[in-house]
């Protein structure tokens, strides 16, 4: 049973879903992963989405990124999109914010399958107190990494 399916609109934005699949494992969250193109396979996208049992989507796509707005109209789970980095960032980007009224998919900067996992887990979390737990144990990870980095920052400098 997967909490959480990531969805990539090509091969090619395999880099940004090994960030999302890093933080997943880390969190202890099951997942699954294809890939499905919105324009050339829109019915395989179809039967992804309608025969997941995941709780949250993630769709990684590029250029006109309208994956993942095709994977929220297939749903009424959460869809959290991600813009991948390419020569027209602006039109992903913008591909996955506007979406019209009715069909809302989150959306993450650019490239960052990372920050999308860690959304897709908070969703999770709502109703996985174990996801909630790892979360807490994640951001305290955070949290002291920055301290340590302020330490030696302060030390470099002889202050």
């Amino acid at each position: 049973m997967s909490k959480v399916s990531i969805i990539l609109g090509s091969k090619s934005d395999l880099p940004v879903a090994e960030k999302a699949i890093g933080v997943l494992k880390k969190l202890g969250v099951p997942y699954d992963i294809a890939v499905a193109s919105a324009h050339r396979t829109p019915a395989r996208v179809e039967e992804l989405v309608k025969s997941s049992d995941a709780d949250a989507f993630i769709a990684i796509a590029g250029l006109s990124a309208a994956l993942p707005g095709v994977v929220a109209s297939f749903t009424v789970k959460p869809v959290i999109g991600v813009p991948v980095s390419g020569a027209l960032n602006l039109d992903a980007i913008l591909s996955i914010v506007q979406m019209p009224p009715g069909i809302p998919v989150a959306c993450v900067g650019l490239d960052r399958g990372d920050n999308a996992a860690i959304l897709a887990c908070e969703i999770v979390a709502l109703s996985d107190p174990k996801v909630a737990d790892a979360l807490v144990s994640y951001r305290k990870e955070q949290a002291d990494k920055v301290a340590a980095d302020s330490e030696k920052v302060v030390q470099d400098a002889g202050c």
